[in-house]
């Protein structure tokens, strides 16, 4: 489960579900439900500056009766009236641009209806949880689990930093993200996890949401790394059994000066990739690489050595 952000918004004529929808009908189309009635009860409030100014009125109006998917966000990512509320006063310029940036989101369904049909190609054994839009309190741009993925619409909307075009940005996430869904690995957060094992969770992702939507969810970090990998990559190996937060490498925002945030996610990636173009039967390594649960073993078995070749 990622730590920092990411998905996709359904807002919009195009991707709306309505909030009386039924299964079937939110199945229409593609195989995912997608849910937003939320993000759509939200701005019908957002004007009233009653929300910033009285948690209670966040209580009352807009959180009292989530939907199922907005509820389990909540609890991942601590979303309460008083939290929520801060964040109306102190990033009013975030939730300004989300209701922007939503407008510009009518292409996205087709192609995630797109890239889980390839993730069904690719994938047999693939779940297909429902993904809940909703308003979070500017933190957390997405996470998901088992149960469904959960997208806080304005922190990815103002996650420029992650790829520049909007609407690439929701696809390429999402995938990303829909892939953390299917992993045994992803299920539980460790506050204890090492380096390894968070990459190789985040790397996988990357690899397999490439394979769904055409491109990995965060392009800017391949782009980064372009000419260093093996600097790179001796330096990961010197760290892979630090604990993750806090290190270089991964949950650590957009970096600082000449190192970019969640440089983990490349490197995962790589290992990744590389155990898959080592391995004689594509089909069998794509389940392997989804349901790997044994960091160490798998980077074994990878192939993969500091600056390799892929």
């Amino acid at each position: 489960m990622t730590r920092r952000c990411t998905a996709l918004l359904a807002f919009g004529a195009a991707l709306l579900v309505p909030a009386v929808a039924t299964h079937a009908q939110e199945q229409e189309g593609g195989r995912v439900a997608i849910v937003t009635s939320d993000v759509g009860r939200f701005f019908a409030l957002y004007d009233d500056p009653a929300l910033a100014a009285q948690p209670g009125a966040i209580a009352a109006r807009y959180l009292a009766e989530p939907t199922p998917g907005l509820a389990e966000f909540m609890t991942l990512r601590r979303i309460t009236p008083d939290r929520l509320a801060a964040a109306l006063r102190d990033k009013r310029q975030v939730f300004d641009d989300a209701r922007g940036c939503a407008a510009k989101l009518g292409g996205i369904r087709p192609r995630l209806i797109a890239a889980t049909d390839r993730l069904a190609a690719l994938y047999p054994q693939a779940k297909f949880p429902p993904i809940t839009i909703a308003i979070g309190r500017a933190s957390t741009a997405g996470t998901a689990n088992a149960g469904g993925l959960y997208i806080g619409l304005e922190a990815l909307c103002a996650a420029k930093f992650i790829e520049a075009n909007d609407e690439d940005r929701f696809v390429h996430v999402i995938a990303h993200e829909y892939v953390h869904a299917q992993q045994p690995l992803a299920q539980v957060e460790d506050p204890e996890e090492k380096v390894l094992r968070a990459a190789l969770g985040e790397g996988v992702a990357e690899f397999i949401g490439e394979q769904m939507s055409g491109s990995v969810g965060y392009p800017l970090l391949h782009q980064w790394a372009k000419g260093r990998e093996k600097e790179l990559e001796t330096a990961f190996l010197a760290e892979k059994d630090e604990k993750a937060i806090g290190s270089r490498w991964l949950y650590n925002k957009q970096g600082t000066d000449g190192w970019p945030g969640d440089l983990g996610y490349w490197v995962g990636y790589r290992i990744v990739k590389s155990y898959y173009h080592r391995a004689p039967d594509k089909a069998v390594a794509l389940r392997e690489i989804i349901e790997m649960t044994d960091p160490a073993a798998f980077l074994a078995a990878s192939g993969w050595t500091p600056g390799i070749a892929l």
